[in-house]
């Protein structure tokens, strides 16, 4: 199993679905090897197979946690949102205690345009994974997109201790400056957004919006 994982990782997908065949053959009854299966397909893009091998899973232990985390991954990448949600909630119900699916679950309900219901689950996938700069701004942008705009601020400047050259934070800073009519920072960010991405189209949008109002301000 260590091996075939392993192999999925190296992307040596051949050798992986080899083995995984192998463990099911062998183990017919253990849910594991579906699962880790149907992650290998979905990595594949073989979406309807992978959820045929979650479904197994769950036929055979109706409380693994994983196969329904999975499942929701195929629904998610299948833009079926609602099922997603479904799936990934069901997985946290039954203890899955990862960071991964309370930011999928936030993703999921972003996707559906509920910002305010993604918070908790991307603030708890934060509180799990503190290291990982993705999660951190996904949660920054559910805060601004609620209108918590001081909490907004502070979370994307969180996101730029964990990478200085996140372009998209340095805008949303930006945007955010501006708000408060802190003209001089939010030219700061912009400039340093299109530094780090020079096509960065909203960035380079904000900078003018914001040149127009120095302008302004001079005269």
């Amino acid at each position: 199993m260590q091996q075939a994982i392993e192999f999925m990782q190296e992307q040596k997908f051949e050798e992986s679905a080899k083995l995984f065949t192998e463990i099911i053959e062998e183990q017919p009854n253990d849910p594991i090897g579906y699962i880790n299966f149907g992650n290998l397909l979905i990595h594949l893009h073989e979406l309807p197979r992978a959820q045929r091998f979650f479904e197994k899973a769950i036929e055979l232990d109706e409380y693994a946690a994983t196969a329904y985390y999975g499942l929701g991954n195929v629904y998610l990448e299948e833009s079926i949102y609602t099922k997603a949600q479904a799936n990934f909630q069901k997985a946290i119900e039954l203890g899955l205690e990862e960071g991964d699916v309370y930011y999928m679950l936030g993703m999921t309900l972003q996707k559906q345009e509920q910002m305010k219901l993604a918070l908790p689950y991307l603030l708890r996938a934060t509180e799990l994974e503190p290291n990982d700069g993705e999660i951190a701004f996904q949660y920054a942008l559910s805060l601004a997109q609620s209108d918590h705009i001081n909490e907004a601020k502070d979370a994307f400047e969180r996101v730029l201790t964990l990478n200085s050259e996140h372009s998209d934070a340095h805008y949303n800073l930006g945007v955010i400056a501006l708000y408060n009519d802190q003209i001089n920072n939010a030219m700061t960010h912009f400039e340093t957004a299109l530094s780090i991405q020079p096509g960065h189209e909203l960035a380079a949008n904000g900078k003018e919006q914001t040149q127009i109002l120095l302008d302004q301000n001079k005269k």
